[in-house]
């Protein structure tokens, strides 16, 4: 069964149980350093595999810039 998120402002599709950290694995971005917002609060990397995504979640991910 599928879910519909919202990532970064545009629907998106995934398998009913996924968490943040297999939608960033999914992405690409494992290894970048970005930032995830579920429902406008700090997802901590740690906590990437335990948080489930539901229906309707709001996800924001962005990348993390350095510069000087």
């Amino acid at each position: 069964m599928n879910i519909q998120i919202i990532l970064n402002g545009e629907p998106f599709s995934l398998s009913d149980g996924d968490t943040v950290g297999h939608l960033v694995q999914q992405l690409g971005l494992h290894n970048r350093r970005i930032a995830v917002e579920l429902n406008h609060d700090i997802v901590l990397r740690s906590q990437y595999a335990e948080t489930r995504l539901q229906t309707e979640d709001r996800v924001e991910i962005v990348h993390a810039i350095g510069g000087g």
